[in-house]
């Protein structure tokens, strides 16, 4: 029997393959594992002391991590064993913030791993009423160490609690990061995420045995429900940070895993990286590596090359593309990637050496997925987000009459959307629209319909819609696609394309600085620091040229006529007295960039 509410995944997994290593996550440099049993256990001796607390059906608790680990996930279990409901809470996220979201959500106990983060609730906890206990995961914190709560004296208690937890039941409140104002909690049920989950793994390549790597913060629903799919199918799951992937002694090498999800950004990092290391090469070594990339520009996943072009692949494959997968530990499967656009170049060059990269798209709102690139039978499209998962209908709305031919406003409905924001009807209100007495989830985001596989529709992302921008002349440019044709330019690690009610649009760039210095020791450039060699002339030109390379693919009014190199890079973390310019999934803060950069945007238009 399929699970009914989230905690029933790991209930599932006992009854049908228990495993020794289920979870684990490295202490002092070794990996310490939970088996199934072991989750189960921790699990409910937690809600046993959750009881002694006073922690009650409706209560809610906050968990935050630096780095995911299996006690997230036992404390989550606990919470819903009795009813109560988790609030996850970003590690990166200023103290300020910390407090909006505890006080709003009223908060009665928060369990973290992290020394500073025990620093950012305490200070927290002084202007919220509702929060009465800070539990920490590692002894050496400060505070109350989580395993004080274990115990076995209310375990009929917690047992007869799980029988009244019904799957329509709010499970966890999760708050957006959102790229302006304070963030919205997003109520999600047991249901919402089940049915997600379910329809998800049916087309990712995970099977029962197989090892996964979990680095994504468990704060994200993206990888909260990866890791209940994890449970579901049977998978041994090494839970670490992005921090800890690379070099010969980090977790690729050392783990091997067969799947992991991630975000774009570290795709093209990882990229980079690769690209870097065919720059220092010399003589036949160098020439092989361009030659084997070349290949990959025309690839499309389910392609078949066969004569001088299957013998050129085989040759590619042997010399360069092994290297590569070896590089990501040699047992890749595929990548599901989400959260923000994959360029298609990314996509294009990892797939076509044998690491499968599968997009897909999905809201906090939706629990999260919506479409995705199927891994079986080929069905997946370069360029696209993929096709609806059986419980989602997807609708393009055009009625507003702003955009492209065929293109239009992004809508859903299905039993992934959530309920609403907590505490906030009238921000609810704004995001459904009722369409012939159907009530539908406004996404934000622009999209149309492309033909793929076996003449199905394969969703396309083009734009969000509240960061279209429209020209003094009255003519709407979406930035999206534009900066992400330049982010494959490995000379930029960030843009921001701005224009709206100018004359015309131009960029901000923020120079990928290793990369850039390289080239200027080649170059005879000097490379003292970032903001020395973005004033020089040769450096200047560059950029132009990366901008004459890409100007061509868009129309006149799309394309940039003046950019500005910019020598800090964005963050998605500051201090107390500095506003970050990226959300902790990567996302550009564009009101608070325009707001920091006023002065150099306004040099490029006087």
């Amino acid at each position: 029997m399929n699970p009914t509410r989230l905690f029933e995944y790991l209930e599932y997994q006992k009854k049908n393959y228990p495993l020794e290593k289920a979870f684990g996550s490295k202490l002092s440099g070794e990996w310490k594992f939970f088996s199934t049993d072991d989750m189960l256990n921790l699990s409910h001796n937690l809600a046993s002391g959750l009881i002694d607390l006073g922690i009650k059906e409706g209560d809610k608790v906050g968990v935050v991590a630096y780095v995911n680990r299996p006690e997230w996930i036992i404390t989550e279990l606990a919470c819903q064993y009795l009813g109560v409901i988790s609030v996850p809470l970003y590690p990166t996220i200023s103290p300020v913030e910390y407090e909006y979201i505890l006080e709003e959500a009223e908060v009665k106990a928060v369990f973290l791993g992290g020394e500073d983060l025990y620093d950012k609730v305490k200070k927290a906890q002084a202007n919220v009423p509702s929060l009465q206990h800070i539990y920490a995961f590692d002894k050496d914190t400060q505070g109350n160490h989580w395993e004080e709560l274990m115990n076995k004296n209310n375990l009929d208690q917690v047992n007869e609690s799980k029988k009244k937890v019904k799957s329509e039941d709010l499970a966890t409140i999760i708050y957006t990061s959102g790229t302006t104002g304070n963030p919205k909690g997003v109520m999600l049920t047991h249901d919402n995420i089940i049915n997600v989950v379910n329809d998800t793994i049916e087309v990712l390549p995970l099977e029962t045995g197989q090892v996964s790597l979990s680095f994504l913060p468990f704060c994200h629903i993206f990888e909260r429900a990866v890791y209940y799919g994890y449970m579901y199918i049977g998978v041994t799951t090494y839970c670490t940070g992005t921090d800890n992937l690379g070099g010969e002694e980090g977790d690729l090498q050392s783990v091997k895993p067969n799947f992991f999800s991630t975000v774009p950004r570290l795709l093209e990092k990882v990229y980079e990286k690769i690209y870097n290391k065919g720059l220092l090469l010399t003589g036949l070594k160098k020439k092989l590596f361009f030659w084997a990339l070349d290949l990959t520009d025309d690839y499309e996943i389910g392609k078949t090359y066969s004569g001088l072009a299957g013998f050129k692949r085989k040759i590619a494959d042997k010399l360069i593309f092994s290297k590569w997968r070896d590089a990501l530990g040699g047992n890749l499967v595929a990548i599901v990637t989400g959260a923000a656009p994959c360029p298609a170049k990314i996509a294009r060059v990892f797939s076509a050496a044998g690491i499968p990269i599968l997009e897909g798209y999905g809201l906090t709102e939706t629990s999260p997925t919506l479409t995705v690139n199927k891994y079986h039978g080929n069905e997946a499209k370069i360029g696209t987000v993929g096709t609806p998962i059986p419980c989602v209908t997807i609708k393009i709305d055009d009625s507003e009459g702003e955009y492209a031919e065929g293109e239009g406003e992004i809508l859903a409905k299905g039993r992934g959307v959530m309920m609403g924001y907590y505490k906030k009807p009238e921000k609810t209100a704004e995001v459904f629209k009722e369409i012939e007495g159907e009530k539908w989830f406004r996404t934000g985001d622009i999209g149309k319909w492309v033909k793929g596989p076996g003449g199905k529709d394969y969703l396309k992302i083009t734009d969000r819609k509240k960061e279209l921008l429209k020209t003094s002349g009255g003519k709407y440019v979406a930035p999206a696609p534009i900066e992400s044709k330049l982010k494959e330019n490995f000379l930029i690690e960030n843009v921001m394309v701005v224009g709206d009610k100018r004359k015309f649009v131009s960029a901000l760039i923020v120079p990928s600085e290793e990369v850039l210095k390289d080239w200027c020791e080649n170059n005879d450039v000097e490379t003292n620091s970032l903001n020395e060699m973005i004033e020089n002339p040769k450096v200047k030109d560059l950029y132009q040229r990366a901008i004459n390379d890409i100007n061509p693919l868009f129309s006149h009014v799309e394309q940039i006529k003046k950019f500005t190199l910019l020598g800090d890079s964005w963050e998605s973390v500051k201090t107390d007295s500095s506003v970050a310019e990226l959300t902790p999934t990567m996302k550009l803060k564009r009101r608070v960039i325009r707001d920091k950069c006023a002065n150099q945007i306004d040099a490029m238009y006087s």
